[in-house]
């Protein structure tokens, strides 16, 4: 049976409250993260700087957006 239960966390990394499903960080694959930092640390580790990583996360946002 499906759980339907929203939970709530906050990211250790940036400090966000966020409810969908975590992402595993790079760091050290323990520590459970937000989206939004495991898409950041995702492209940093293939060389994509700050300021176009902020551009993706936006482009991600207005397309899923509900």
């Amino acid at each position: 049976m499906k759980d339907n239960t929203i939970r709530m966390a906050v990211c250790p990394l940036c400090g966000r409250t966020y409810h969908s499903a975590p992402a595993l960080s790079r760091t050290d694959n323990k520590t459970l993260i937000c989206p939004d930092c495991g898409t950041r640390q995702a492209l940093q580790s293939i060389g994509v700087d700050a300021d176009e990583q902020e551009q993706i996360i936006k482009t991600i946002h207005r397309h899923t957006q509900e």
